[in-house]
């Protein structure tokens, strides 16, 4: 690891300069938030970002021609509400979609990928004087109550009573239980119904595939308090299960694995649990929860392993715990994180607690197909321009470049710039990391990031401990002690392992079954249960 540090330590200024550039080029552009007035211009230009429109509202003279450009990592596309026919197929990365807008009116549109009409990813043109709503709304924002619904006792099984599961999610009504029978089901589940329970009989056997031709394998689009059990989704194209701008999710007991985007995904909501559930060969991540403040949300005994991210947590803030759980072998570990792509950043006060990353960037790694997040490959636990976040109590062993780190994000990748602050690294135990156990990356003296009584052996800079303390104020200027990593370290990538491709990655071995699953009674999603803090040891 000598030779690959040396490597890496060139060019900090250049790429510094670069990050400056980007994030003032960012500061200056429209954020998807906003409302854009074109009065006399032929051509408008929107950003089509992971998971937003930039900017959301746009108002055009008729006759303008507005282009939609994929500026995101992931596909996505353009589709109207209703009326005025236009739409794009699902675009990559640069690629483009345009439509001519005469006639005055009010225009809404979504990605269906990543949303639903005035759902998740959507977004409005109003053309000429016409009269409209202003499409700003994060569902995932303020203090949104947790869905209180129960169930009604009604069971639709599948495939006796409906012949495949979206028909019996069609038929349901809120608080039924979907009872799937164990089988193959070669389709892809949409979800529009509150407080509906999918469940599988039999999580091994009841498997949804989608013969990597379909996209998600169950998507809950705007429909509160869903919960999704015993199943296993494989093959998908996107995400193996996904639930965006809801109030109330929950995915237990579930299975996701070789699936192009995410395994388990939630995004704009709030009130959420991910238990008992198993990802594997998700090119981003195998658990993620995104854009929300305050989340209200646990993730509690998972597995992850052979993601490039096994956990990532965009702009993710507030009364988020993610604990007890395992992530190995996977390019990076936990990932909590500062973007400016998604709306309500920077991410912060989140709790990481008793769970057991190991081998980060082991080899062979797996599953990366964007390059975004390879500058922090090989960590443990990194917190990327987070705040106030705490991680107490993980044992994070056989990192391949840092154990527990905290860098903020600089804009080097395009990106806005987010400094990170006030987070802490309290009781850890961190062993045979490849360049520090411990580490700060472009530290400042008043940052308030601290450390304290953790087992480690190596710190970026030395003695981070003595420097930089919880309870007390730094007693030197961590930027000027010595054996601090620069950010040109995490930067380079040139020397990073290759990945393996998704529909390679290997298929798990049988995972542990829902108690109960043909006879327990439906239970919709509402708010999490909370684990204590204080209970919580540093795992085995």
């Amino acid at each position: 690891m000598t030779q690959r540090v040396a490597a890496r330590r060139t060019g900090l200024a250049l790429l510094v300069a670069i990050a400056l550039v980007i994030a003032l080029v960012v500061a200056l552009a429209p954020s998807s938030g906003t409302r854009v007035r074109a009065t006399s211009e032929e051509f408008v230009s929107v950003s089509v970002r992971d998971n937003v429109f930039e900017a959301k509202t746009i108002n055009v003279t008729p006759g303008t021609v507005v282009r939609w450009v994929n500026d995101g990592r992931n596909r996505h596309n353009v589709k109207p509400d209703e009326g005025l026919e236009f739409g794009s197929r699902n675009l990559v990365t640069g690629q483009s979609y345009a439509f001519q807008f005469d006639e005055p009116g009010t225009y809404g549109y979504y990605c269906s990928l990543h949303g639903s009409p005035g759902k998740g990813q959507f977004g409005t043109v109003v053309v000429g004087d016409a009269e409209y709503a202003d499409s700003t709304e994060i569902l995932g924002a303020g203090a949104d109550p947790a869905p209180e619904l129960e169930a009604s006792g009604r069971v639709i099984e599948v495939p006796s009573e409906a012949p495949t599961i979206q028909r019996g999610v069609d038929r349901a009504r809120t608080g039924d239980l979907v009872l799937v029978s164990p089988g193959v089901y070669r389709e892809a589940v949409t979800v529009s119904t509150d407080g509906i329970v999918i469940r599988g009989v039999d999580r091994n056997r009841t498997i949804l595939d989608g013969e990597f031709r379909r996209e998600n394998g169950v998507k809950v689009v705007g429909a509160n308090g869903v919960a999704i059990e015993n199943l296993t989704a494989r093959n998908y194209t996107f995400n193996g299960f996904y639930w965006t701008g809801v109030l109330g999710y929950r995915g237990s007991y579930l299975t996701a694995y070789r699936n192009g985007d995410y395994g388990l995904y939630a995004f704009d909501s709030q009130w959420g649990t991910f238990d008992h559930s198993y990802a594997s060969g998700s090119p981003d991540s195998g658990f993620y929860i995104g854009q929300c403040d305050p989340c209200h949300a646990v993730i509690d005994d998972v597995v992850a392993e052979h993601n490039q991210l096994g956990y990532s947590g965009t702009n993710a803030s507030g009364d988020l715990h993610i604990v007890r759980s395992v992530w190995r072998d996977n390019r990076v570990g936990i990932v909590p994180n500062s973007l400016g792509v998604e709306e309500l950043g920077p991410q912060g006060r989140a709790v990481i607690a008793a769970n057991l990353v190991e081998r980060s960037g082991a080899t062979p790694t797996r599953a990366a197909q964007s390059e975004a997040f390879d500058p922090v490959y090989g960590g443990g636990i990194v917190l990327v321009g987070g705040n106030d976040d705490q991680v107490v109590r993980n044992r994070v062993v056989d990192s391949a470049t840092v154990g527990i780190a905290i860098t903020p994000n600089p804009g080097l990748l395009g990106d806005t710039a987010f400094p990170a602050g006030g987070n802490q690294v309290v009781d850890n135990v961190v062993a045979r990391s490849g360049l520090a156990d411990l580490a700060v990356v472009l530290p400042g003296i008043d940052d308030g990031n601290c450390f304290t009584g953790n087992t480690y052996t190596s710190s970026a800079p030395t003695g981070i401990e003595g420097l930089l303390p919880c309870g007390a104020p730094p007693t030197a200027d961590p930027a000027l002690a010595p054996g601090a990593l620069d950010i040109a370290g995490f930067l380079d990538i040139s020397d990073n392992p290759r990945p393996t491709p998704y529909r390679k990655t290997p298929a798990p071995p049988k995972q542990r079954q829902m108690p109960r699953a043909r006879t327990s009674e439906a239970r919709p999603a509402g708010a999490p249960v909370v684990p204590d803090l204080a209970s919580l040891q540093v795992p085995d």
